[in-house]
């Protein structure tokens, strides 16, 4: 099941044209990847600040279906996948939320952008490969799909 991210777009996500700068919605869904880590017990400071196991982001794609303004109310659905012992990549699927209805409310959401983030796990000193540490293992059964190998705990 992936995880769920609610964010709304600021004035300073927008450009001239009063829409989403295309590089902000890669730093909606980084903000919303953060988010799924925390939620799932990894402490950002010790994964992004100086880890003995540094995951770069290796590849990004993005497709839009449909402008976001400022003052939309968007739903981030994040979903990990194991590629390799050393990779994953994570998809954001974005959607505009809006509610109708004066005495039943109800939410509909429409799809508004597409992500993928490609991530390569590699060893902070030698900067080879090296297997997925078992805290974002245990990130991506939460989330997502990791290849079904078993979790050695350290």
């Amino acid at each position: 099941m992936p995880f769920t991210y609610h964010r709304t777009i600021r004035f300073s996500d927008t450009d001239a044209a009063g829409v989403v700068f295309f590089a902000n919605i890669l730093t909606i869904c980084h903000e919303a990847y953060e988010a799924s880590l925390s939620a799932a017990g990894i402490n950002a400071s010790d994964f992004f600040c100086y880890p003995r196991i540094a995951i770069p982001i290796t590849h990004t794609t993005v497709d839009f279906t449909r402008p976001l303004f400022c003052g939309d109310d968007v739903r981030v659905y994040v979903t990990p996948k194991q590629l390799k012992d050393s990779e994953f990549e994570v998809a954001y699927d974005l959607f505009t939320v809006e509610t109708t209805g004066d005495e039943i409310t109800s939410v509909q959401e429409f799809p508004a952008a597409r992500g993928f983030t490609k991530h390569v796990c590699i060893d902070s000193a030698s900067r080879t490969r090296t297997q997925i540490p078992p805290n974002v293992m245990h990130w991506l059964e939460q989330w997502g799909k990791s290849l079904g190998n078993p979790i050695e705990l350290l």
